[in-house]
């Protein structure tokens, strides 16, 4: 076999403070989701630490230190405070329910100085001094959240790379071995992976903490073959965390070597490269591949030989091995044996195509009704590019771009061109939907609609046209707002989403918070205010511009 090198050195673990920081919570650990775990489009980039199903656990600085920076999203994180300690590193907290005082103090002056509700606040290190075990803010389910809990996150302050947060002693008690679900066998045949490389599924015992294969005692195979595993670490609470490292071994040798110390944001996306992304989108399962794409990014793999890729025909049985650890460092293994047979051939469905993409470069493809460029990073590997112009659908035809089983690292450009019923009066409000309808973006140019999506599928134009709604949960106009502490409303739109929404009383901008889980609104009403009649202003707008207005008189 060739060994040939990706040029990752194998780095011994980065050694970290094990005693500088205390628990964000005064609740037994127990961890929802581990730190690099897969997620949809992304590695989780944090603790996830239960809170009981509940809110409003008091959160606690984990050391010494300052808070740097202040976000409110829509999405997301929604509430999150960044402290940086003097150790180099900064701690993050998210989905928090509120801020102590004075945080909440600086951040609503913020607010109502750039008169907007998201915000991501940069601060100096005198303007809120913290100390080890001060109380910051107490924990929700703001933002992106599906439930109560804490996301914590420790970073490099120099790299603003994440770091696994249990290397610094924030650590939940373990004495689970991860579990080895399957392992599964692609056929490359000297072709770029994709959704049509031929993947062979493998039973597997358990004996202990080691799996071996069932019924099967060799696998045969020829040419380039790379191997994967369905794995996950269960801790005390019973939950499927992912793991810390994989490594697998051919005759006691490591061939791939992938470990979940630290990575970049950038890059995070690159998970859909580092798992089997078209099985996932099929399947729902998750195959963590031991073979690396040539443009995936990532540095989380400590040791590559070729690519993690075996390509040998010498006729000898291989003893391979897998050793799966979780963070605590328990251990589960799996053996198995390959051996070369020139007459184990399985090959997949050849392609059709209209264009081989190259993955390390810029790709451009055109007809005259739709343009593609693909910039150089955004392709895992090569692509046999496939495109196919279908029947009329709103204001264009609908164009098959490739597939949305083959995953993309960001944005590429995509303009359609409208046909002749798109009236001039209506380009303005053209935009790109997918199969689902879902809005992609869009912009008019030169009888052309363009967007910059960053999925593969099949996409059209169409117009949006409607104004988002606004209801109102608890204001009538004319009405008393006596025992009302807050303003409701739910906002929604129909299609390509909302951009902004503000309020006035009387003229005056008033902050309007959104929990988008529930799209619903509200203001809180200043006790200061003055009693009497007030007029109230509501305008919510989406992206192409429409408008919808909500006004109400009322007496407090």
């Amino acid at each position: 076999m060739a060994l040939a090198a990706r040029g990752l050195a194998q780095s011994p673990l980065a050694l970290y403070p094990k005693t500088d920081f205390r628990m964000p919570l005064d609740l037994p650990p127990s961890l929802s989701g581990s730190f690099g775990e897969i997620r949809p489009g992304h590695f989780h980039s944090g603790s996830d630490f239960r809170t009981n199903q509940r809110e409003g656990y008091p959160v606690y600085a984990v050391s010494d230190g300052y808070v740097s920076r202040l976000r409110v999203q829509i999405g997301g994180f929604g509430n999150a405070v960044y402290l940086t300690h003097p150790n180099g590193y900064t701690t993050v907290y998210a989905h928090l329910q509120r801020f102590n005082t004075q945080i909440e103090r600086t951040l609503l002056a913020h607010q109502y100085r750039t008169k907007s509700y998201g915000v991501d606040i940069p601060m100096l290190p005198i303007e809120i001094p913290v100390k080890k075990g001060d109380i910051i803010a107490w924990s929700g389910n703001t933002g992106g959240s599906a439930g109560p809990h804490l996301h914590f996150e420790v970073r490099d302050s120099k790299t603003e790379e994440t770091v696994n947060p249990e290397l610094f002693g924030i650590h939940v008690s373990d004495n689970i071995r991860p579990t080895i679900a399957g392992l599964y066998m692609y056929r490359l045949n000297g072709k770029p992976f994709d959704e049509n490389t031929v993947r062979q599924y493998f039973a597997l015992v358990k004996s202990g903490s080691r799996y071996t294969l069932n019924k099967m005692p060799v696998i045969n195979f020829s040419g380039d073959v790379g191997f994967g595993i369905n794995t996950y670490d269960i801790q005390a609470a019973g939950n499927k965390n992912g793991v810390y490292s994989i490594e697998l071994q051919m005759d006691g040798k490591t061939i791939y070597h992938s470990e979940m110390e630290r990575f970049s944001f950038a890059n995070s996306r690159a998970v859909n490269s580092h798992m089997d992304y078209p099985f996932r989108m099929k399947s729902g399962t998750v195959v963590t591949k031991s073979f690396v794409e040539p443009g995936n990014p990532l540095k989380i793999y400590k040791t590559l030989v070729n690519n993690g890729l075996i390509n040998v025909s010498d006729n000898q049985i291989h003893d391979m091995k897998y050793i799966v650890k979780d963070v605590s460092g328990n251990t589960s293994t799996l053996d198995f044996r390959i051996q070369y047979n020139a007459k184990s051939v399985i090959k997949g469905e050849e392609p059709k195509y209209v264009q081989l993409f190259n993955y390390n470069k810029e790709n451009t493809y055109s007809t005259p009704n739709i343009s593609i460029k693909i910039p150089k990073g955004v392709l895992y590997n090569d692509l046999y590019f496939r495109y196919s112009e279908g029947d009329k659908s709103g204001y264009s035809a609908v164009h098959r771009v490739h597939t949305p089983l083959i995953p993309l690292h960001s944005n590429y450009e995509l303009s359609i061109r409208a046909d002749s019923t798109l009236p001039a009066h209506l380009q303005k409000y053209a935009v790109i939907v997918d199969a689902r309808g879902v809005y992609q973006g869009g912009t008019y140019e030169n009888g052309f609609v363009k967007a910059r999506p960053r999925v593969f599928g099949n996409f059209r134009v169409t117009v949006d046209t409607v104004a988002p709604v606004i209801t109102s949960l608890n204001l009538k106009d004319g009405r008393s707002v006596a025992g009302l502490s807050k303003l409701s409303f739910k906002i929604s739109d129909n299609l390509s989403g909302i951009r902004s929404f503000n309020a006035t009383i009387d003229g005056q901008w008033v902050l309007m918070e959104y929990d988008p889980k529930r799209a619903l609104t509200w203001h809180t009403l200043d006790k200061a205010l003055a009693k009497g009649k007030h007029h109230f202003q509501y305008v919510v707008i989406d992206m192409k511009g429409n408008s919808k207005t909500f006004n109400a008189t009322f007496y407090k």
